[in-house]
């Protein structure tokens, strides 16, 4: 069975959901502990923002990108069984 686009999707956004509270938090712990100071929280939000959207792409398309090709896979098995 194969997972729809859509389910991918939701999958990933949820993930990403999740990483966006981590990241924002890390940011705020991190950033002044590597000299980066007086970064407000909306630039933060603004950062991390940047970052979900390219990290639900990122998730999205690999999530896409393998489904295919084990969906791929597993017709050339079933191929080779008849």
């Amino acid at each position: 069975m194969t997972q729809t686009r859509l389910g991918s999707l939701i999958e990933v956004c949820i993930s990403i959901f999740i990483g966006f509270w981590i990241g924002l938090a890390s940011q705020i712990v991190i950033f002044p502990m590597v000299g980066i100071h007086g970064v407000s929280l909306a630039t933060n939000i603004e950062i991390t923002i940047y970052f979900t959207l390219v990290s639900v792409a990122r998730g999205y398309l690999i999530r896409r990108y393998f489904n295919n090709r084990l969906h791929a896979l597993s017709l050339k098995i079933a191929e080779k069984v008849q």
